[in-house]
C-alpha cells in the first residue's frame, strides 16, 4: 500500500512539474523584453534558487568530477541559453501554441542524432517519425513565406527543439555521474554568464512588475519545477516521466487559452497532434531500447 502511495505522489510531482513547465511561454507574451533578457532573468533566479536548495542538501552536491565534465557543463550552459532564447523568440513572433508544438519535435531530432553519434545506421522507424513530424509542421504553417509570423515561429521553435535534443544527449552522460540538480544549477549559471554582455548592452527594466514576473519564471517555473521532476523520477521512473512530459504543450496551450485568450487554429491543432504523436512514439521507442 505504501509503494502505491509513493508512486502516486511521484506521479503527482511529475504532473505538477510538467504543468509548471507549460507556463514559460506565457511569460514571453507578458514581458515586453527581448528573448535573451527574459532568459537572463530566468536563469539568474533559477540558479540562485537551486544554489539554496543544494546548500540545504547533502554535502558534495556542488562538486564536479574532472575538467572534461566542467567543460561539458560550460558547453551545455551556452546551448541552454540559445535554446531558451529561440523558444521565447518563437512564441513572441507567433503564439504559445506554435512555439510549444514546434519545440516538441525534439524527440524526433533525438531519434536521428543518437544513431549519428553512435555511428549506427538510421532505421525505418526513425525515418517514419521524422516524416510524420515534417507533415505535422507543414500542416501548421499556412504559407511558406518568411514574412508569415507562423512560419517564423515554427523555424525558431524547430531551432529550440534541435538545441534541446543536443542538450539532452549531452546531459544524459553528465547525469550519470552528477546530481541532476547540480547539472541544472551549473548550466543555468553558465547560461546567465553567457548572456551578461547582452543584458549589459540592452539594459534591464526597472519595472517591479517585470522583475516579479521574471522571479516567478525563474524560481517556480524553472527551479521548483525541475526539483519536482527530479524527485518524481525516483518513484515513477524515467520512461513514465518522459511520456508525461509530452503533456507540456497541452498544458501550455490550455494555459494560453485561459490567460491570454489565444485560440489555436484548426490547422495548428491538427498539425500539432501529428507532431506530438510522432514525438511520443519516438520517446517510447527510445525508452524501450534503453530498458
Amino acid at each position: 500500500m505504501r509503494a502505491v502511495s509513493t508512486r502516486a505522489n511521484s506521479l503527482a510531482e511529475i504532473h505538477l512539474a510538467v504543468f509548471l513547465f507549460g507556463f514559460p511561454g506565457l511569460f514571453a507574451k507578458w514581458l515586453a523584453w527581448p528573448p535573451a533578457l527574459i532568459v537572463f532573468g530566468r536563469v539568474a533566479f533559477a540558479s540562485l534558487a537551486l544554489a539554496i536548495v543544494m546548500g540545504l542538501g547533502r554535502r558534495g552536491l556542488f562538486r564536479i568530477a574532472g575538467r572534461r565534465d566542467a567543460a561539458r557543463l560550460v558547453l551545455c550552459g551556452a546551448i541552454l541559453a540559445a535554446h531558451w532564447t529561440m523558444f521565447f523568440r518563437s512564441v513572441q513572433v507567433s503564439s504559445v501554441a506554435v512555439g510549444l508544438l514546434a519545440y516538441s519535435s525534439f524527440p524526433v531530432f533525438t531519434a536521428f542524432l543518437e544513431p549519428l553519434l553512435a555511428r549506427e545506421r538510421w532505421d525505418r522507424e526513425s525515418l517514419a517519425f521524422a516524416l510524420a513530424c515534417v507533415a505535422g509542421i507543414a500542416l501548421i504553417v499556412p504559407r511558406f513565406d518568411l514574412t508569415d509570423s507562423v512560419l517564423r515561429g515554427v523555424l525558431w521553435g524547430l531551432g529550440a527543439g534541435l538545441s534541446f535534443s543536443v542538450l539532452s544527449l549531452l546531459n544524459r552522460d553528465l547525469a550519470s555521474r552528477h546530481s541532476s540538480l547540480a547539472v541544472a544549477f551549473y548550466q543555468d549559471l553558465v547560461a546567465g554568464l553567457c548572456l551578461v554582455p547582452v543584458a549589459w548592452r540592452l539594459g534591464l527594466s526597472h519595472s517591479a512588475r517585470d522583475w516579479a514576473l521574471v522571479a516567478v519564471l525563474g524560481i517556480f517555473c524553472t527551479a521548483v519545477a525541475h526539483s519536482l521532476f527530479i524527485n518524481g523520477l525516483k518513484g515513477a521512473g524515467a520512461r513514465t516521466a518522459s511520456i508525461l512530459s509530452s503533456l507540456e504543450p497541452v498544458y501550455g496551450i490550455l494555459l494560453a487559452l485561459a490567460f491570454l485568450k489565444e485560440i489555436p487554429s484548426l490547422r495548428t491543432v491538427s498539425g500539432g497532434a501529428i507532431v506530438l504523436a510522432a514525438a511520443l512514439a519516438a520517446t517510447v521507442r527510445s525508452r524501450r531500447r534503453e530498458a
